[in-house]
């Protein structure tokens, strides 16, 4: 069990992790937008320059207001130092490949399935953890992968049983962030999340741009003609967005702002609808609710149960 003391849920802090649900979701518009002009690595590579530089920025106004000197790693220790710089990099690393292959998914389905697919990483965390690092599961955790299965079944599986080809590259996305959420968790401890940030979206930057030089044919006239859907995804999702997280996570329980992060499903259905006129059948909407159902089982701590010992 946590010992640590329970953070008050402030109107402040749900207030951001819902406009950080918002933007997430509604980032899914700028990504399919986006495809029709950038191919996936060029338009990574393009949003995670627009990330470092204004993730760059807030460490600069950061280190301004606590009147110390500008560094990109914010620390003098040189064992924090080094690792956040290897963190940072394998986050990268992890990062870029869910990134590549939730842009690559979204070409080939619509943005509604692909924001519930994503939100999957909430259940398959705790799932990857038990299988990677031993740890426990909940009973609610293992439920809620159960419904989440269920869910993708009815989202993704066809009359003729077979899968949407993009709806299978979002579903690797979503496995990919799980990780990448890990290797955070294991990484973070006592480093500065805003700089651990900024070092996984230089590494993107860099990887993403070296396999677009070889793998793709970038123009600086097709990126310019699609700069209002990469600027979003790049300051917006990428840097508004995650900075609203680590303030509105300081003011919530971990519970909550699961939960009202999850919303990024929703929003991203929502806006697909509106604005993309993409809409969805009843058997698709019976697995996104079945999906939705799973992640909020994933987050309803084990205490809450009537049989816990440790419920109050």
């Amino acid at each position: 069990m946590n010992n640590s003391p329970a953070k008050k849920n402030s109107l402040g802090g749900i207030l951001m992790l819902t406009a950080c649900a918002f933007i997430w979701g509604t980032a899914f518009i700028a990504q399919s937008l986006g495809s029709n002009y950038a191919e996936p690595l060029t338009f990574n590579c393009a949003r995670s320059v627009l990330a470092t530089i204004f993730l760059l920025g807030c460490c600069f106004v950061i280190d301004k207001i606590s009147g110390r000197p500008f560094t990109i790693s914010g620390t003098t220790d040189p064992l924090r130092r080094e690792r956040l710089l290897k963190g940072g990099v394998l986050c990268g690393i992890a990062l870029s490949l869910a990134s590549f292959m939730q842009q690559l998914g979204i070409m080939y389905t619509t943005v509604g399935k692909s924001g519930f697919i994503t939100a999957l990483y909430i259940v398959l965390v705790p799932l990857l953890s038990f299988l990677v690092l031993r740890r426990s599961v909940s009973l609610l955790q293992w439920a809620g992968v159960a419904v989440a299965a269920v869910g993708m079944y009815f989202i993704c599986i066809n009359e003729g049983f077979s899968i949407n080809k993009g709806d299978f590259y979002t579903l690797i996305c979503a496995f990919c962030f799980a990780g990448q959420i890990i290797c955070v968790d294991k990484i973070i401890t006592d480093l500065d999340g805003v700089r651990l940030s900024l070092v996984q979206f230089a590494t993107c930057t860099v990887l993403n741009g070296v396999l677009m030089l070889i793998f793709e044919n970038p123009s600086w006239s097709s990126v310019l003609q699609g700069w209002a859907p990469i600027a979003y995804a790049g300051i917006m999702s990428s840097g508004v967005a995650y900075t609203l997280q680590i303030t509105g996570q300081k003011h919530c329980s971990p519970v909550l702002a699961c939960m009202l992060m999850s919303l990024e499903s929703a929003f991203a259905l929502l806006s697909g609808w509106l604005f993309l006129g993409q809409a969805m059948s009843a058997r698709e909407i019976f697995g996104c609710a079945l999906v939705f159902a799973a992640i909020m089982l994933a987050q309803i701590p084990e205490s809450m149960l009537p049989w816990s010992k440790n419920r109050t």
